[in-house]
């Protein structure tokens, strides 16, 4: 189970990851689309609450990865290093799901406001304890420079497939069924899976240097030191990438599902199936991209695809057609999570071998704390200064306006400013 070679992986192990990367996927596409809409269609209208939860959820996340991920890294038990934060987060996650759309019930708008944000917050500490820290620095242990380019590609296979099923199932539970039985039945198969997986998942064999270490608070303190930052520059430049990349995709992402129900005119079941058609193209266009970047000229397959993605993401904010909805849709998302797959694997290259929880936890600073602090509220500000104003059950609010998209692609193409240096010296 654990044990994997320069060579490959053993079947059980894929089967493990799979499972895992698929529910928790899921799980996020949920967090990061439909709680957004809740929040719209049973509390305010306003775009700041969501703008306040995204923000919140980011920095919980972020927090929680850096600390928890340097954690899981300096874990010795007899339940191996990565899987008991994998088992117990994995259950924890799902049963704060189940409890999220209870917040309905609150009657006093200002106070169901806070409490969607605090109940996000919750929701996603134990999400990311399982899935950001543990289980991807669980990836990078059993995987070497030879095979990570495949462990990506599987990775973001069932972030694709995860994606398909967010956006064709939820739509269609939610139209039928409400929100409270979507989200009591995604919690159900987080809980279960997780059991499940966790229960199976074997850890990799821990370095025999690791007997050495200082203490944790002096190895999380480490990560902020400026000679870290000397001794893995392109690492360090290649998260400026991803975090203004980032960045220029949260301007409208938290929206868009508002954005096509409320200003286009689209209904949710429609949206499932436009969105589970881009998922299942940009599958089919991205996962050989990321294999392929693997042996060609990264830096110039990444900068093609933001060009293209900013471009889809213009011209997604200039139709109003499904067939078209789809089709910029398609050039948006598949570009976009294209650049996303080479660079995750680039970066995965670049991490040190010892503290590699800890450093994906510096990566949440630049890939979710800033975009989705930075990304939201620039979209919430676009909103109120250029939406149309509108009022549902007795709330004021604003329903967002294309320009979300044209800002954010802008936003994103300055990302294609670090490439340039990534690699134009050598690191210390």
């Amino acid at each position: 189970m654990h044990n994997s070679s320069q060579r490959g992986i053993a079947s059980r192990t894929w089967a493990v990851m799979v499972a895992l990367a698929l529910t928790g996927q899921i799980a996020w596409a949920v967090e990061n689309s439909w709680f957004n809409t809740f929040v719209f269609d049973t509390i305010t209208p306003d775009p700041r609450p969501v703008a306040w939860m995204v923000a919140a959820s980011a920095i919980t996340a972020t927090m929680t990865t850096l600390l928890m991920g340097t954690l899981s890294d300096r874990t010795r038990s007899r339940w191996g290093r990565r899987r008991p934060y994998i088992l117990i987060g994995y259950l924890l996650w799902g049963l704060s799901t189940v409890i999220f759309p209870t917040v309905s019930y609150i009657k006093i708008t200002s106070l169901a406001v806070i409490m969607v944000v605090v109940t996000d917050a919750v929701m996603t500490f134990f999400g990311s304890t399982a899935n950001d820290a543990a289980f991807s620095a669980w990836t990078a242990d059993i995987a070497s420079s030879e095979n990570r380019g495949r462990v990506e590609g599987v990775l973001n296979l069932s972030l694709f497939l995860a994606q398909i099923v967010a956006m064709v199932a939820a739509g269609i539970l939610i139209d039928s069924f409400g929100y409270f039985i979507f989200f009591y039945s995604l919690g159900g198969i987080v809980m279960l899976t997780g059991l499940i997986a966790g229960s199976l998942l074997r850890d990799a064999p821990h370095p025999e240097t690791d007997e050495q270490r200082s203490s944790f608070w002096v190895e999380f303190t480490e990560l902020f030191r400026m000679d870290v930052l000397r001794n893995n520059r392109d690492l360090f430049i290649l998260l400026l990438f991803i975090m203004i990349s980032s960045i220029g995709m949260q301007v409208s992402f938290p929206y868009l599902i508002v954005y096509l129900e409320n200003f286009v005119g689209v209904t949710k079941t429609e949206f499932s199936i436009i969105g589970g058609a881009v998922m299942l193209g940009s599958a089919i266009f991205a996962i050989p991209f990321g294999i392929l970047a693997d042996r060609w000229n990264k830096r110039l397959m990444i900068a093609v695809a933001i060009i293209v993605s900013s471009i889809g993401g213009i011209l997604l904010s200039l139709v109003n057609t499904l067939p078209l909805l789809a089709l910029t849709g398609l050039f948006w998302q598949a570009f976009s999570v294209a650049a996303s797959i080479a660079s995750v694997a680039w970066l995965k290259d670049l991490l040190p071998e010892q503290n590699r929880g800890k450093f994906l936890g510096i990566r949440m600073i630049f890939w979710i704390a800033i975009p989705m602090v930075l990304g939201p509220w620039i979209g919430s500000t676009l909103i109120q200064n250029f939406g149309v104003p509108t009022t549902f059950n007795g709330e004021a609010g604003f329903i967002p306006v294309p320009i979300i998209f044209q800002v954010g692609s802008v936003i994103a193409l300055l990302s294609l400013i670090p490439l340039i240096f990534i690699g134009s010296r050598k690191t210390a």
